[in-house]
């Protein structure tokens, strides 16, 4: 498997951005794909993250302005992210994961990563 994300870039508060990750050597209907981010100083968290159920689960401090889409076809995840704040400044990593008979296994695979600035 692996993956390569762009679209990281500099951006004003309240601005948007639309990070892309494309995927290889992985079959979509057998994978969960997530979006982590890392700042400086900090762990790495999760932002966003396919659920065994179907759905995806965002994190707390991104509800509502950040969206998970998937398009299979071009091999490609993406994460459009809105209403940035200087908070969401960080290294953003998509990741996957094995789906095993429907369930979501860890995240064992990563990126290389793509850089968020957002500026006050």
């Amino acid at each position: 498997v692996q993956l390569v994300e762009s679209g990281g870039k500099s951006v004003q508060a309240g601005g948007s951005l639309r990070l892309a990750c494309e995927f290889s050597g992985l079959t979509a209907s057998r994978s969960c794909m997530g979006w982590f981010r890392q700042a400086p100083g900090k762990e790495r968290e999760e932002v966003a993250e396919d659920l065994s159920s179907g759905g995806i689960k965002y994190a707390e401090s991104v509800e509502g302005r950040f969206t998970m889409s998937q398009d299979n076809a071009k091999n490609t995840l993406y994460l459009q992210m809105n209403s940035l704040k200087p908070d969401d400044t960080a290294m953003y990593y998509c990741a996957h994961a094995l789906r095993i008979f429907g369930s979501c296994l860890r995240f064992t695979t990563w990126g290389q990563g793509t850089q968020v600035t957002v500026s006050s």
